[in-house]
């Protein structure tokens, strides 16, 4: 099963992406959000992958620029009625952690703007997500419930973003060149290199 790709980004589509892995082109179907953050045809990229199975189709790969897309991917095809369709839909109007935040919240409303998921669809999700970890970090309990053990330490994303911040960019403009540095680096880069290529994206 493949996990994880990297090559270089050949094609791009309205529904997927074509990836020249040492000579073999990998075709990955992803969301919209992640098809608006890609680099440029002819750049590196690593695509974190989630590969499914189905009768009429065989494997399909479904492509994630982070773990955590894929961890909430998997998440929401584990609630019975999500389908790979609904999955990707979901995370095209909410990011891992704002998934998250609606679950604790059940807040159905805004799970269920995602396209083809009702209210009943909506409901399910954030019921059977409630105590399911959607990202890489500790499940949320809302204010007034007290749950054991340190905080979760800062991400290398989010240092870099409020190193960013700290020179005077915004906040908005910081996430996305720190989203483009992590696509070239990969999830696992120390803050350092994060922060550095992430100044190279605002001078391009």
């Amino acid at each position: 099963m493949i996990g994880r790709l990297r090559g270089v980004l050949a094609e791009a589509g309205e529904e997927e992406l074509l990836i020249d892995a040492g000579g073999v082109g990998y075709v990955v179907r992803a969301g919209a959000r992640t098809l608006s953050r890609l680099p440029a045809l002819g750049d590196e990229l690593i695509v974190h992958v989630e590969t499914r199975w189905s009768q009429e189709d065989g494997p399909r790969l479904y492509g994630f620029l982070t773990r955590d897309e894929r961890r909430a991917f998997q998440a929401l095809t584990s609630v019975q009625g999500v389908g790979p369709k609904a999955g990707l839909a979901v995370l095209d109007v909410l990011s891992p952690p704002e998934l998250a935040s609606a679950v604790a919240r059940e807040d159905k409303a805004a799970v269920g703007r995602a396209n083809g998921v009702g209210p009943k669809l909506a409901l399910r999700i954030v019921v059977e997500l409630k105590d399911k970890a959607i990202t890489g970090e500790p499940v949320f309990h809302p204010a007034g419930v007290s749950t054991p053990g340190a905080a979760p330490p800062p991400t290398a994303a989010g240092e870099a973003v409020s190193a960013l911040m700290g020179l005077g960019i915004a906040e908005a403009l910081a996430r996305r060149a720190v989203d483009q540095a992590l696509i070239r680096l990969g999830d696992d880069a120390p803050v350092s290199s994060v922060i550095k290529a992430g100044l190279q994206e605002l001078g391009r």
